[in-house]
């Protein structure tokens, strides 16, 4: 079973509208409003590509009851703690530019952390855990870690700082820093002369596979034995909103299907482009349009 945790779910909305003017009224053309969350993102791909994962985290209030219910009208599972503070909204403008402004979360406490952790005894060490995204303020930083050493599982982590560096000792099956974080982690400037070196440093370290996305540029693949480069597909962005937890899903699915690590590889790069093009999280079909567009190429040290 794949189950993906999504500690601080919003609603995303997202307004559309021509031009940006600092203290003006401005009128969206459009909006849109969905369950958002990197997990969540996630699980609508692999829902997509078709697995059946499973939803945790924590949702609360008025705003949380209209994430795990779009959620469920999605047709995924979810198994959300309940929470008395009021989950959050995040508001991503799209115009000449893309602008997130991305509220901190609620607070949560002490016995609903102990309730998710209840919730946690039927995962195994055969299931996947999907880990992504920011904490709420008010959970532990080691939440995550807890979560790890409690489940005993195989699982994933994004999160975008040098703190995966404390993951790396649990054998995560993938982590998916981009060129940015890949600097940050590392504290020196990546290029394309070296950014196959620091990946690999994550693998020496003990990620068992990394894939760093480079936007426009495509991404990279490193395992102990493989360095590989897929090419950039031309198509208009849309909207980026869940490509980098496409790509984790579309990998993870992969994996869970026996595929190749090559061919796990390219699926996740079809499935981060085809999001990148759609106003949500990509279809099936347009991920299988794209899959076939999808050049690998080995890449050297």
């Amino acid at each position: 079973m794949i189950y993906t945790i999504t500690t601080n779910p919003s609603i995303d909305y997202i307004m559309r509208f021509d031009k940006f003017s600092d203290g003006a009224t401005i009128r969206a053309y459009e909006d849109e409003k969905y369950p958002g969350g990197k997990g969540i993102m996630a699980s609508k791909i692999l829902k997509n590509l078709g697995e059946d994962p499973i939803n945790l985290g924590f949702v609360g209030g008025f705003i949380g009851e209209y994430i795990a219910s779009g959620v469920r009208d999605l047709g995924l599972k979810e198994k959300f703690v309940r929470i008395a503070d009021n989950s959050r909204i995040n508001v991503k403008l799209k115009y000449d530019h893309e602008t997130e402004i991305n509220a901190k979360g609620p607070n949560i406490s002490k016995e609903e952390v102990e309730e998710f952790f209840t919730s946690l005894k039927e995962i195994s060490g055969d299931d996947i855990i999907v880990i992504s995204g920011s904490l709420p303020y008010s959970l532990d930083e080691d939440f995550y870690k807890k979560v790890i050493e409690a489940t005993g599982a195989k699982f994933t982590i994004d999160i975008a700082d040098k703190r995966v560096l404390d993951y790396l000792k649990y054998k995560p099956l993938l982590i998916k820093p981009n060129k940015e974080e890949l600097g940050k982690i590392f504290e020196t400037e990546i290029t394309d002369e070296n950014m196959v070196k620091y990946a690999k440093k994550l693998n020496q370290l003990g990620a068992q596979n990394v894939i760093v996305s480079l936007g426009a540029e495509g991404s990279i693949f490193v395992d102990d034995n493989i360095a590989l480069r897929a090419k950039p597909i031309k198509g208009k962005l849309v909207n980026s909103v869940g490509s980098g937890d496409s790509m984790v899903g579309g990998f993870v699915y992969g994996l869970v299907n026996a595929y190749d690590k090559t061919d796990a590889y390219k699926l996740a790069a079809a499935c981060g482009s085809a999001t990148a093009f759609s106003p949500d999280i990509a279809e099936r079909t347009m991920i299988n349009n794209i899959l076939r567009e999808i050049e690998v190429e080995e890449i050297g040290n």
